[in-house]
């Protein structure tokens, strides 16, 4: 295989007004593909009501967007190793607006269930190449003053999500179909955008060839095993024929992707960077951030609602401690990288904090001030802005250019594995503690145990609404209390990643210049 490409002096350079025009467009891109996860989640009881969909089709518009966008996390990122970059995002994008306009469209509860599949696809896409488009752009030493937008846009997508579809669902002149529709105009001026601004040197490579059959068993391997933690502990006990025979397809294809991938001359995941120690490392603190962040915070809005007894559109603001401690932490810690070229001392103390937040939520339940609570966010929200970002940061730091979209993609696609692993099992384990909490007051209930669905206590006389939401207080705070040892891990984890000086030259810089270096050896 021949590589070459175009010299630094062909624009390879970027000034900080050219990457600040460029970073609007990604940025653009990135919030379009965190808001399709999140803005259903207000919605997705009158979308399914509307459409004539069962409980299990509620699950399925979830999960299917998800398993998209982790399974196909890592055919993205290859692809940006061998292709070009700006025209797979501007794809990702175009892939984004053709799910959304499905779905906004739909008419039976199967079709948007397959809108979503190509949502997903498109969302993974922006997910994997957003972070690795900027490492060509700017440098590790400056990347850090940017990751503060990086941790804002997915604080607000996440939180806001909700909030918006709380309240399109509420205006009776918009309703749920703009939950879709909202993301269409941003997905198309982002592609205006990034034609305008992003301007990357051409990086030519022949002889490429693409493995697709090793992408397929990675795919199909991870869906089977999200498909096991979407399902278990609600269609089907964890302990179980279907669980056992999940498990183990999923566990057989994946073994059987990684004998493919160590055989092939350009795998989808290169194995060969899990040599590199902070590339694993930082791997299994996504990976444990995943499953503590997501699984801890998702059910956050539920809380809010069913414990609380607020609105959709209150609770959805209620979020907004946790975005401000994102925002604040990401930013000024992304700041001081940059100055100092020191990171390790923040990713320790973001772990810590991330531990402190999720120590002091364990102790909420339904009579916590709003104040109280908001503080505690605040805690865990500068824990996980100080870490979350950098760590992909760390990890383009410590590989050869040529690997930034597989080793940045890799660390995105743990992430989002262990948010899908960790929403299902302390999902799980909710249910589990809201079924004992009222049992314990109320009996054994007719559909039995009653907490099979979402209640609605507007509904229920007053006396089992209190009990079911003094259940629900003290089930969320359990959710915390399992989050905390996958966050001390975290933070183990991270004393053992090496400090490394950050590198002065861009992700653009550097293949050009390991290109001439191979070029010499020849």
């Amino acid at each position: 295989m021949t590589v070459t490409a175009d010299p630094p002096a062909d624009g390879v350079k970027l000034s900080r007004g050219q990457v600040v025009q460029a970073l609007s467009g990604l940025m653009m891109g990135l919030f379009v593909a965190i808001l399709a996860g999140t803005v259903v989640a207000n919605a997705l009881p009158r979308i399914v009501a509307d459409l004539g969909g069962s409980q299990s089709s509620y699950t399925w518009v979830v999960t299917t967007e998800l398993l998209a966008m982790t399974a196909t996390v890592p055919l993205w990122g290859k692809l940006s190793d061998l292709y070009n970059k700006k025209l797979l995002i501007q794809l990702s994008l175009l892939m984004f607006v053709i799910g959304s306009l499905v779905a906004g469209f739909s008419q039976d509860i199967g079709t948007l269930i397959a809108s979503r599949v190509v949502q997903g696809i498109g969302a993974g896409g922006l997910t994997a190449l957003v972070s690795v488009v900027m490492a060509a752009m700017v440098s590790p030493r400056e990347l850090g003053r940017y990751m503060g937008i990086f941790g804002a846009v997915f604080a607000v997508g996440t939180v806001a999500g909700p909030l918006i579809g709380g309240v399109m669902v509420d205006t009776s002149w918009l309703g749920w179909r703009w939950c879709f529709f909202l993301g269409v105009p941003f997905a198309a001026l982002a592609i205006l955008l990034l034609q305008r601004t992003l301007k990357l040197p051409t990086v030519k490579r022949e002889g490429v060839k693409v493995d697709y059959l090793g992408a397929f068993l990675i795919m199909l391997g991870v869906s089977t095993l999200l498909v096991w933690t979407s399902l278990a502990g609600h269609q089907f006990d964890w302990l179980s024929g279907w669980s056992f025979f999940l498990v183990g397809a999923g566990v057989v294809v994946l073994a059987l992707a990684v004998w493919v991938e160590s055989r092939v001359a350009e795998p989808i995941v290169p194995l060969s960077i899990f040599r590199n120690r902070t590339v694993t490392l930082t791997t299994i603190v996504s990976f444990l951030v995943g499953v503590a962040m997501f699984g801890g915070t998702v059910f956050l809005s539920q809380y809010f609602q069913l414990s609380l007894g607020k609105s959709p559109t209150v609770a959805g603001l209620m979020g907004l401690p946790m975005i401000f401690g994102l925002l604040v932490s990401s930013t000024v810690s992304g700041q001081l990288i940059s100055k100092t070229g020191k990171w390790k001392v923040y990713l320790v103390l973001g772990g810590i904090l991330m531990v402190v937040g999720f120590a002091l939520l364990a102790t909420i339940d339904r009579n916590t001030s709003i104040v109280l609570l908001s503080a505690y966010m605040v805690v865990l929200g500068i824990g996980v802005g100080m870490l979350m970002q950098n760590l992909v940061l760390v990890a383009q730091n410590d590989v050869a250019a040529q690997d930034l979209g597989a080793s940045t993609s890799v660390l995105t696609f743990f992430r989002s594995l262990g948010g899908t692993v960790g929403v299902s099992v302390l999902g799980a384990v909710l249910a589990n503690r809201l079924t004992s909490e009222v049992t314990a007051h109320l009996g054994p209930l007719p559909d039995g145990g009653g907490t099979s669905a979402v209640p609605d206590l507007n509904l229920l006389p007053p006396e089992i609404a209190n009990v079911f939401r003094d259940a629900y207080g003290v089930a969320t705070s359990s959710i915390f209390l399992y989050c905390l040892p996958f966050a001390a891990l975290a933070v183990l984890v991270v004393f053992f990643i090496k400090q490394i000086p950050l590198k002065t030259q861009t992700g653009a810089e550097r293949l050009a210049q390991e290109s001439a270096d191979a070029v010499a050896v020849d």
